[in-house]
């Protein structure tokens, strides 16, 4: 981390729809690291529940992360009939109790709540407010409220998540674009501050460069077409390979659209070895990627924020977005180019241009504006706002975070 500062006088209760678990060690893996981060400068506990179905009873498991204290609670699924939603929802208000009790009996009492991704983490938080008294802060991910992905839907959703936001002590969404999604929504606070998503600490540090000939396009992707584009980044790829042969293009990933994206790919009879699909790959080795390449494409039609843009500048090479997620608030002309949704024209002009002056970016400076994403500075704000929401100053966290 960059920073060891620790104050741990501040108890947090992170909660969340979405986490890391048994079945999945990536689901809302951004949650965990929000926690972590906050864990730096205060006493953080995470409460997870979720949904099981190859158990009968409750499993409460608790478990260390880094440091990090995590209580999850499995509770069962249940057969799927006519009032299997009504019987989940009963449980999963019932592993959160479970859950709570047990907190209760190891001696955590939180001063702060910190909820993550409406609606039901959302009411959870609210209802924990009104019996004890606990303020709560949200934190939303989630890109249903996004136009271009518009699944915000359902009176009873909508009423409950405006109570939600409207009590909360602070809301904060990962980037500028969705909180104005979210507040064209009607989700209303006097109190929305943008903190963002956090990069791993080894994405700053310089790793051995390989020795190539070849020029190096990279995109990462979980291969959701409709949110990423990614036969549009393929078809623009192989309109330049009409124009020039100096380069390749190295796609990491994996997804539902993935097979169908190879068959793009080979309908386009790309010349042998200008694209590369290398599948997964563990951070450590999406960060050797990164470091390896000469510039980064995100050709997404939306993004609730976009951390591999983030992960890009901590690595220090230039890149070439759509303008969205976080890309308005962070890319100028001194990190990369952008480029407009859907055109692929203009797509293929910019990574011509791209190729012809990625070196004369400057890597340091790249990173040094990455830094807001790291660790120790997203912990830090984190921080700051739980203390000011309860020393009662809300309307100093908009503007007095960073000073």
């Amino acid at each position: 981390m960059f920073l060891k500062e620790i104050n741990r006088e501040i108890k947090v209760l992170f909660i969340s729809a979405w986490y890391p678990h048994r079945y999945d060690l990536m689901s809302g893996l951004f949650v965990r690291k929000h926690a972590e981060a906050a864990n730096l400068y205060c006493d953080v506990t995470v409460l997870y529940v979720h949904a099981d179905e190859h158990i009968r009873t409750m499993e409460v498991v608790e478990q260390k992360y880094h440091g990090l204290r995590e209580i999850i609670v499995y509770y069962p699924a249940g057969n799927k009939n006519i009032f299997y939603r009504i019987i989940k929802t009963i449980r999963y208000f019932k592993a959160y109790q479970k859950g709570y009790e047990y907190l209760n009996r190891k001696g955590f009492s939180p001063d702060i709540i910190h909820a993550n991704i409406l609606t039901r983490t959302g009411a959870m938080a609210y209802l924990y407010k009104l019996r004890k008294g606990i303020p709560y802060v949200l934190t939303e991910h989630w890109s249903r409220y996004l136009p271009q992905n518009f699944s915000y839907k359902g009176l009873l959703r909508k009423k409950i998540s405006e109570i939600v936001v409207r009590h909360a002590s602070a809301v904060m969404p990962i980037s500028n674009l969705l909180r104005q999604a979210m507040l064209e929504s009607n989700l209303k606070n006097p109190v929305y501050r943008v903190v963002d998503n956090v990069v791993d600490d080894f994405f700053f540090q310089d790793i051995e460069k390989e020795q190539r000939n070849i020029k190096r396009l990279l995109h990462i992707s979980c291969f959701d077409e409709s949110a990423k584009n990614v036969s549009g980044i393929l078809k623009a790829t192989r309109s330049l390979t009409e124009d020039r042969d100096d380069f390749e293009l190295i796609i990491i990933g994996n997804g539902p659209y993935f097979e169908k994206c190879m068959e793009v790919h080979e309908s386009l009879n790309f010349p042998k070895n200008m694209i590369k699909f290398v599948g997964e790959k563990a951070p450590h080795e999406v960060a050797w990627w990164f470091q390896n390449s000469d510039a980064f494409i995100l050709f997404s039609n939306y993004e609730t924020a976009g951390v591999v843009v983030a992960e890009s500048m901590a690595s220090g090479i230039p890149i070439i977005a759509t303008p969205t997620g976080i890309v308005p608030d962070v890319i100028d002309e001194t990190d990369g180019l952008i480029v407009d949704f859907k055109d692929e024209k203009a797509l293929k002009e910019k990574m011509s241009l791209m190729l012809d002056s990625f070196q004369y970016y400057d890597s340091k400076k790249i990173r040094e504006k990455a830094k807001k994403f790291s660790y120790a500075i997203v912990g830090k704000e984190l921080e700051t706002i739980y203390a000011q929401v309860l020393n009662g100053k809300r309307k100093s966290i908009q503007t007095n975070v960073n000073e």
